[in-house]
């Protein structure tokens, strides 16, 4: 997750909805989007959605060469398919480590696995789906998302399925089509037929897959998630609908209803640290520069890695400390940055709206004497009780530099790590 942040959904939520919002970063050095809290694999979504009546191929889930085998004899299936089980897209089109392109369940299991989204080496496969293979006569797409713009969900198809659909929102944007939904009223059967319609289903195809579209519209409500996507909504020689791949995602708004699902986060693909951030209610992304961020708030985070950028560094990261900050919150962090051997400066950027800014101070200053600091810091602090956070570091006596606004933090932080 952590250099393979941008998911799908998270692009596609991007490219339909908030494309005016372009960050300078995006045209340099890295790519950032939007990150959800929990994303499920593939059996995981399709269990819920089958749950829900929703139609997706027979199929079983192996952890090792002899459950696929003994999954393939319970199935029996004229044929079967192996999709292996990570957090990333393209995985057709993915080399695994043991030379497989695609096929054995005993070179697919315990490799890694890279993609066009995933780290270069790749992410482990520790499970694979062992599912009935069926023939797809035409493929396209559909998912159900909140969209700010409406304030409500909407569903989103195309009639071009199986491919990048970001990319086809750039390209083909006219193949794109929106229904938005009255989050009161719910789905109506004309909205569900005139996306079957719009998909090219035709026929008794027609009333299936908006029959399909509405009990996928059940999942959404019934679980919470911030999206649901079916890539490809697909149709059978046999004339059937069917769901061949599926991906669900949530935000932490539904951590406290969907306690169960929240359960099955599987955190092996995640950073170590990445892990070790969340226990203190931190979230961490690493990217490749030198310059530590250390900020409260995404927004925040996004503009000081490019103002970074554009004094000519690179951020190693950006660690959010959120709304809620605690004096141990801070020290963690802290102790979460220096432990990083590319980090070469810290540039601490915080707008005390809600956060207190001598809380934060008082956090520095201890997790500079306890740790021993030995990389440059650049603070710059704006908001509540932020006369009474400069006189703590100022009176300190610890080597932290403090800055006029942003602009002096990122400058002074790029000549700090250039002078090295």
């Amino acid at each position: 997750k952590t250099t393979s942040i941008s998911i799908r959904s998270a692009k596609l939520l991007r490219a339909l909805v908030l494309s005016p919002m372009l960050l300078v970063a995006q045209s340099q050095a890295f790519q950032f989007t939007s990150r959800r809290w929990l994303n499920l694999q593939e059996y995981q979504s399709k269990k819920l959605m089958s749950d829900y009546g929703v139609r997706v191929q027979r199929f079983f889930v192996a952890d090792s060469a002899n459950e696929a085998l003994q999954a393939d004899k319970r199935l029996n299936a004229k044929e079967i398919v192996l999709k292996a089980q990570i957090l990333a897209g393209g995985r057709g089109k993915g080399v695994f480590n043991s030379g497989l392109k695609g096929g054995l369940a005993e070179q697919m299991i315990g490799y890694n696995l890279a993609t066009k989204q995933t780290p270069k080496g790749g992410v482990k496969v520790n499970k694979v789906i062992v599912a009935e293979a069926l023939d797809i006569a035409r493929e396209t797409y559909l998912a159900i998302l909140m969209d700010r713009s409406c304030n409500g969900p909407m569903l989103v198809g195309s009639p071009q399925g199986g491919v990048d659909i970001e990319e086809l929102v750039a390209s083909n944007p006219e193949l794109i089509f929106k229904e938005q939904i009255g989050i009161f009223e719910g789905i109506k059967d004309s909205q569900a037929q005139r996306m079957a319609e719009n998909l090219g289903f035709l026929g008794p195809l027609k009333n299936q897959a908006a029959d399909q579209i509405k009990k996928l519209y059940n999942v959404f409500l019934k679980v919470d998630p911030s999206q649901v996507e079916v890539n490809p909504f697909s149709e059978t020689p046999e004339g059937q609908v069917v769901c061949f791949d599926a991906k669900i995602n949530f935000d932490d708004n539904a951590e406290f209803p969907q306690k169960n699902i929240f359960a099955m986060d599987n955190k092996s693909e995640n950073e170590p640290i990445e892990n070790e951030a969340a226990r203190y209610d931190l979230k961490h992304i690493g990217l490749d520069g030198n310059i530590a961020c250390f900020v409260n708030g995404a927004g925040l985070a996004m503009a000081t890695c490019d103002i970074i950028f554009l004094n000519g560094g690179k951020p190693a990261n950006f660690l959010d400390l959120g709304g809620s900050v605690k004096e141990a919150q801070v020290y963690q962090a802290f102790k979460l940055l220096t432990a990083d051997p590319k980090v070469e400066a810290i540039l601490l950027s915080i707008f005390g709206g809600i956060v207190n800014c001598a809380i934060i101070a008082n956090g520095i200053t201890k997790a500079c004497r306890e740790l021993e600091l030995k990389v440059p810091m650049m603070v710059r602090l704006e908001g509540t009780n932020v006369q009474e956070a400069q006189s703590i570091l100022s009176s300190s006596g610890l080597p932290i530099t403090s800055t006029i606004d942003l602009e002096d933090a990122a400058r002074k932080a790029v000549d700090n790590v250039s002078k090295k």
